[in-house]
């Protein structure tokens, strides 16, 4: 992990299958395509939906955050390390993990792709 503009930044090949991950990218996108076990809470709904992922995140763990390339997850990353919690922009977000044949499933649970 390093830190690139203030943001703590993780990259995909980083992040194994337990690491927590929270997908701010809006709903549209979660359906098209999303990593399975992410939690989704749009960037647009984050700050009134807050509570669900102080609920969700491991205690002491870190909150990887993701979007499609990685300017809203920043910004979110941001708002969360304000907040006294370890949290990393995911760098390239859902672009990078697609391209690193990382896999990705609709809103169905099928296979799925970033739009």
């Amino acid at each position: 992990m390093h830190v690139e503009s203030g943001v703590p930044t993780v990259g995909v090949d980083a992040l194994s299958p337990d690491d927590f991950l929270l997908d701010v990218r809006e709903v549209d996108e979660w359906e098209a395509g999303h990593a399975q076990g992410a939690l989704h809470i749009p960037m647009s709904d984050f700050v009134a939906r807050f509570g669900e992922l102080t609920e969700k995140a491991p205690d002491g763990g870190r909150i990887n955050v993701i979007c499609r390339n990685g300017g809203r997850s920043a910004q979110v990353a941001t708002y969360l390390v304000q907040q006294g919690l370890d949290a990393a922009n995911v760098d390239g977000g859902m672009q990078v993990w697609e391209a690193a044949g990382r896999p990705v499933i609709d809103g169905n649970g099928a296979p799925g792709t970033v739009i």
